[in-house]
């Protein structure tokens, strides 16, 4: 079971001021590229327009969509053009997730969570797992939501586990019992599978 650091009533900047340390961090560790997934959803764009605000050097960072709603870049419901808006107008590199992409070693996977207890696209009935041989899969979620009604591609559990660190950023009490009961290994939803397998630090931002 995953070594869990909660932490509360964070607002957007104080969350966007950790990533920028961790990111900094890892810069000045190696002289090569900073390698990171990051969530879709309403949650974290905020947080990412915060956080590049901070004085790093986005050129050496990669970012790699978690999931996407397979529809064009330029369609409102696409994380990948959102992404594009955000992180290359400061420098960075943003990848189109696709089927054929070699996934790397991420030096931080950024997550959220859904309410059903689904993180990236990987939701309940889609059965995931943490032994999957496929880095990235396309999927139907079931049912859809009615917000975002699109088929999906996503990381798959082995992706995101190959990861230094894990790090949850959610908002609402609903969302909070459901991840508390996962991490008591209390359920056997997607985030309870993947806390199960992860051996790395785990933040988690409630």
């Amino acid at each position: 079971m995953a070594d869990i650091t909660l932490i509360e009533n964070a607002d957007d900047a104080a969350i966007a001021a950790w990533f920028a340390r961790e990111i900094g961090t890892r810069m000045k560790q190696s002289e090569g590229p900073v390698t990171i997934t990051v969530p879709g959803g309403s949650t974290p764009f905020p947080i990412m327009e915060k956080l590049l605000e901070e004085d790093l050097d986005w050129s050496r960072l990669v970012v790699w969509p978690g999931d996407d709603r397979i529809v064009p870049e330029d369609h409102e419901a696409s994380n990948t053009g959102k992404l594009r808006a955000l992180f290359e107008l400061a420098g960075a590199e943003v990848v189109t997730l696709t089927i054929m992409e070699a996934v790397p070693h991420f030096d931080l996977a950024w997550l959220g969570m859904g309410a059903d207890g689904h993180i990236a696209s990987l939701f309940p009935n889609t059965d995931p797992q943490p032994d999957d041989p496929r880095p990235i899969l396309r999927l139907t979620p079931d049912p859809l939501p009615p917000e975002a009604p699109f088929d999906r591609i996503s990381l798959t559990m082995p992706s995101l586990l190959a990861s230094d660190a894990l790090v949850f950023v959610m908002r609402g009490e609903e969302k909070r019992t459901v991840f508390d009961a996962a991490a008591a290994g209390k359920n056997d939803l997607p985030i309870a599978r993947l806390l199960g397998a992860a051996k790395q630090q785990v933040t988690c931002f409630v």
